[in-house]
């Protein structure tokens, strides 16, 4: 197999908790051809997109910040229809170069190239924007561009949860209560005097016992999730904003949410999500750079990784 992995710099992965490393170093251990290039690094020529992507071996890691685990050979300009895989794994924000990137990957598609997950399938669904498909599963909940709409939201509420709908780990959420002295303040910013549209939630108590990511792989819900848990004072339990991370059994609600959705994520191209649930309620549907590989690996003796590279040969066969 020869696998290009569209992702940000490699020397800037953490390896003892980096999920896009964990894949590269199953892979790598099933002897296939591993090639790295920057989502700036796709371009068209003469028709064809193609992206200046370099091979690389492992060096093997000496420590937890080790910035040199890996060893590159020359960048070399090839077509995205020549690799039997091309895995997208770009973090966030979902911005304007994003947008270009995922458009880029869909003419790759048209071209033959076998892109996981599939640009469309990111467009369509933003990481927020997307549990609207699954009401019957998500709290109450409001997106607008009006901070109008946002306060008569906490009036009914009493208690919510206000994000952009384009960062990721947990950059720029904010709680409010109405006794907050800061509603106005934070609202501008966030929704740039009304002109950002941003989503509010009903603020979820069971935010204290985690926030938690399951994952569904090539349509098959992972047995485990990873239940993020706020530091003491934090409203956030994203492991990027310091929540402590603990791999778990899957409850009868969080099955059921996982199962659910698994048959239409796999009928739209996506080979990897990362659902968010808090308590019973789904709270987002991460398809850009999905994580919890390791800790769900390390905890629970499951190897996620196998598993992702398993269905990465089963779908590039497939498609």
């Amino acid at each position: 197999m020869n696998i290009l992995f569209i992702a940000d710099p490699m020397a800037t992965f953490k390896t003892y908790k980096d999920t896009t490393y964990v894949m590269m170093r199953e892979m790598a251990k099933r002897g296939w051809r591993l090639s790295h290039t920057l989502s700036s690094s796709l371009s068209v020529k003469d028709g064809d997109v193609v992206a200046q992507a370099s091979a690389f071996v492992f060096n093997g890691v000496k420590s937890d910040d080790d910035k040199q685990w890996f060893q590159t050979e020359s960048a070399v300009q090839t077509a995205l229809k020549d690799y039997d895989a091309v895995i997208m794994r770009t973090d966030p924000p979902f911005d304007m170069q994003y947008l270009y990137a995922t458009q880029l990957l869909t003419l790759a598609e048209a071209q033959g190239a076998k892109v996981f997950n599939s640009g469309q399938a990111m467009r369509d669904f933003n990481e927020k924007l997307a549990i609207l498909n699954f009401s019957r599963f998500t709290a109450p909940t409001l997106v607008s561009t009006h901070s109008a709409d946002v306060r008569a939201f906490l009036k009914t509420h009493g208690d919510i949860i206000v994000k952009p709908l384009d960062g990721m780990g947990g950059m720029g959420i904010f709680r409010l209560t109405e006794s907050d002295p800061n509603i106005g303040s934070i609202l501008e910013t966030l929704m740039k005097l009304d002109t950002r549209t941003i989503m509010a939630q009903k603020y979820i108590p069971e935010i204290v016992h985690g926030d938690k990511r399951i994952l569904v792989i090539g349509g098959e819900v992972v047995p485990f999730a990873l239940a993020r848990i706020p530091q003491k004072g934090e409203t956030r339990g994203n492991l990027a904003a310091g929540g402590r991370g603990v791999a778990q059994e899957l409850s009868a609600r969080d099955r059921e949410i996982a199962e659910s959705l698994a048959p239409e994520l796999k009928r739209r191209g996506i080979l990897l999500a990362g659902l968010d649930v808090i308590g019973d309620y789904l709270t987002e549907v991460n398809v850009t750079s999905p994580t919890g590989f390791q800790e769900i690996m390390k905890q629970k003796d499951y190897d996620v990784a196998a598993v992702f590279a398993d269905t990465v040969a089963e779908w590039s066969e497939a498609v």
